[in-house]
């Protein structure tokens, strides 16, 4: 009895780890034997959840290609500012870069729209513009008139708000006010819309910037903000969440081309997949990194949103967007 015990056992076990390799083998792509590296840059500090959800992408595509292919990550601007990254990319250099519709405006103009202050309001509504025939033709014209492969664009960092050292509750609060933002006119037309005075500086350079008053405050996710100590220079959170910040990972098409195509849909496929599980991952945390600011000292103000939202509309007009609104409004259902 014992004999057939084990022997039940065994035959058992071999079937189990049989079924293990077959699905390890399954999950397996082939390339072309060659070896390759991507490097991922971000100003995101290395504990953000973005980064953190790079590494996971490192561990499964080092996995699933056998070493074939890695992936390097490079937090806090290591590589330089994204815009110096982003032309890196152009030029062939195996880089990935966190990006967002307003910088990628500088090369299709009309995506700027998803980065304009209150065009959404949650995460579900992006990702509703991502199915719209207007966006498709963005990431189009990105690739094939530009050099510029989308890997995902689902990446979600949260509501982005003011940070400042007077409490701000309508746009009348942020006259004179020197706010840092990034550069692209999306981003800054809207800022200045909502009544302050943008400033386009490098996230990282907020902090000293602050101190030494060449700046009288930031907006930003709180993530980042929490990454980046704010708190320290920083006294109120203004909760405007004027941006939905939606952020993409592109490379160059130029490298994109030299992979195999096995590799090539591995890296959407792993991008859009962990772009999903880190923005679940964002939204979650969202309010914890709110509560440690404000353990810090800081102060949540709440705002008159009706009267942010309304100035946000003259940015539309400057732009030229206000009609595309209306469009891309009506494909989502969206009144």
């Amino acid at each position: 009895m014992k004999k057939v015990v084990v022997c039940v056992l065994s035959l058992l076990m071999v079937f189990v780890f049989g079924i293990s390799a077959q699905a390890a083998q399954s999950d397996f792509v082939e390339g072309d034997g060659k070896s390759y590296e991507l490097m991922v840059s971000t100003q995101l500090a290395d504990s953000s959840p973005f980064c953190q959800g790079f590494y996971a992408i490192a561990e499964r595509v080092k996995e699933r290609t056998g070493g074939k292919m890695t992936v390097k990550v490079f937090p806090s601007a290591q590589l330089g500012s994204d815009e110096d990254v982003i032309e890196q990319a152009l030029q062939g250099v195996n880089v990935a870069v966190v990006t967002d519709a307003g910088r990628m405006a500088n090369y299709v103009r009309d995506i700027g729209i998803v980065g304009m202050a209150y065009f959404t309001s949650s995460y579900d509504e992006l990702l509703k513009v991502q199915q719209t025939d207007f966006w498709k033709e963005c990431v189009r014209r990105l690739a094939e008139e530009n050099g510029i492969r989308v890997l995902a664009f689902n990446w979600f960092d949260g509501a982005r708000h003011f940070l400042t050292n007077k409490p701000v509750k309508s746009p009348e609060d942020l006259k004179g006010v020197r706010i840092r933002t990034p550069g692209a006119p999306s981003w800054s037309r809207s800022i200045a819309a909502l009544g302050a005075t943008p400033v386009t500086m490098g996230w990282n350079d907020v902090y000293n910037a602050v101190q030494q008053k060449a700046i009288d405050g930031a907006e930003a996710q709180n993530s980042a903000s929490y990454g980046l100590r704010v708190y320290e220079v920083l006294k109120y959170i203004n909760k405007t969440a004027h941006f939905q910040l939606l952020n993409g990972m592109i490379v160059g098409e130029k490298w994109f081309k030299t992979l195999p195509a096995s590799y090539q849909a591995l890296l959407i496929e792993e991008f859009e997949k962990q772009g999903k599980l880190t923005a679940a991952e964002v939204i979650e945390k969202s309010g914890a990194f709110e509560k440690m600011m404000v353990e810090n000292g800081m102060e949540v103000v709440e705002v008159d949103l009706e009267a942010f939202k309304k100035a946000s509309d003259a940015a539309y007009e400057e732009l030229g967007f206000a009609e595309l609104r209306k469009k891309i409004y009506a494909e989502i259902g969206k009144e």
